[in-house]
């Protein structure tokens, strides 16, 4: 998926604007919105974009920018699901442990680190994958792609001060 850059013509955007200043990024990160997802969609999700194979999710149809992982909960031992944006990347996927900027890390985070085989479901395909949580300079190497793709990555680092991880998910 070619995404535009500020510096393309046609792209809507003049050279050297904060991405976090434009209006999907302020919708999607104003703290009502923030709500509804963390309230609702987190739980809705996971289960609908599943069901429909990746076709739809609750704030509408599918794309190739988001993905369920389907990963064991490193306490419970249950089934856990999250419903996340990501960047695909050398055939791998990347996602990001924002938490939407909350100081704390999203508790998904730790499952996959403690266990790191999950499920992926993507548009039209679910798939076994491996999660591995990228070092500093493989982060550092991917880092500006993300903050491109995933604009709203740059409010989230704005709201916290913690060290936001990125996980590759290679398949298994």
């Amino acid at each position: 998926m070619m995404m535009a850059t500020p510096e393309d013509p046609g792209s809507g955007k003049e050279a050297g604007e904060d991405p976090a200043n434009s209006f999907l990024v302020r919708l999607v990160t104003h703290p009502v919105t923030t709500w509804v997802i963390r309230t609702f969609s987190a739980r809705i999700d996971p289960w609908l974009y599943r069901r429909t194979n990746g076709r739809f999710h609750s704030m509408g149809t599918g794309s190739e920018s988001m993905v369920t992982i389907s990963m064991t909960g490193r306490k419970s031992g249950k089934p856990r699901a999250v419903h996340l944006a990501c960047v695909h990347h050398e055939g791998d996927i990347l996602i990001v442990a924002s938490a939407m900027g909350q100081e704390k890390h999203p508790g998904w985070r730790y499952n996959l680190e403690a266990n790191p085989e999950c499920e992926v479901q993507t548009l039209g395909e679910s798939y076994r994958a491996q999660a591995r949580v990228l070092t500093g300079p493989e982060k550092a190497e991917v880092w500006d792609k993300m903050r491109l793709e995933i604009p709203m990555i740059f409010v989230y680092e704005k709201r916290t001060d913690r060290k936001i991880r990125v996980f590759r998910l290679s398949r298994a």
